[in-house]
């Protein structure tokens, strides 16, 4: 099957904004840097040469993409030029550098959370935010319409930050980074109960 930039933003372009938003502390860049994924792609979709590979040709740019963001914001990350980028967890190092110390106790405890969310929500979260799948492969793997994989990744999604919201009071700066987190109940956003004060 060919692929053309078109049908690759309607198969991935809310998964990679999702990707992308993970990985890019400043949430005014995301949309600008999903562009430039995307006008690299359609500068290079010949050089695709089997569209079985499509999911990691397309991951691969993304990632390139971002470490082009730092390099050009001349941040200052730890060893950005040793990252192997084959690696699927190296690009993580980038989001352990920038994001702050409470964010990343709270997205720790994320996984408790999610796994606690009613099966059909929990299970589309974990497969598009953790695993990286767009809504159409969700669909496919569930064997649902494309609408009912958006519906379920969506709900999931308000289900999760609601009980966010009940779990924690959360302070942001002014780019919606989480600073600090104050439990409100026995803390489910914090990956270890027992050390709560």
């Amino acid at each position: 099957m060919e692929y053309g930039t078109e049908q690759i933003w309607e198969e991935f372009s809310s998964a990679l904004r999702s990707f992308i938003a993970r990985r890019v502390s400043n949430p005014s860049q995301i949309e600008d840097i999903l562009q430039d994924v995307f006008v690299k792609i359609h500068s290079n979709i010949d050089s695709l040469k089997e569209s079985t590979k499509v999911h990691s040709w397309v991951y691969q740019i993304a990632r390139n993409t971002i470490i082009d963001y730092y390099r050009k914001e001349k941040m200052k990350l730890e060893d950005i030029d040793e990252i192997p980028l084959e690696d699927e967890g190296a690009i993580n190092n980038i989001n352990n550098i920038v994001d702050s110390e409470p964010a990343q106790k709270v997205a720790a405890g994320l996984k408790g959370m999610i796994d606690d969310l009613p099966e059909k929500y929990s299970q589309a979260l974990y497969l598009v935010e953790i695993e990286g799948l767009s809504q159409v492969e969700l669909a496919k793997r569930l064997g649902i319409s494309v609408s009912g994989a958006k519906s379920r990744v969506q709900r999931g999604r308000q289900l999760l930050k609601d009980s966010l919201m009940k779990c924690c009071h959360f302070e942001l700066d002014r780019y919606g980074r989480i600073i600090n987190y104050h439990p409100i109940c026995c803390c489910c956003c914090h990956p270890n109960k027992n050390d709560l004060p």
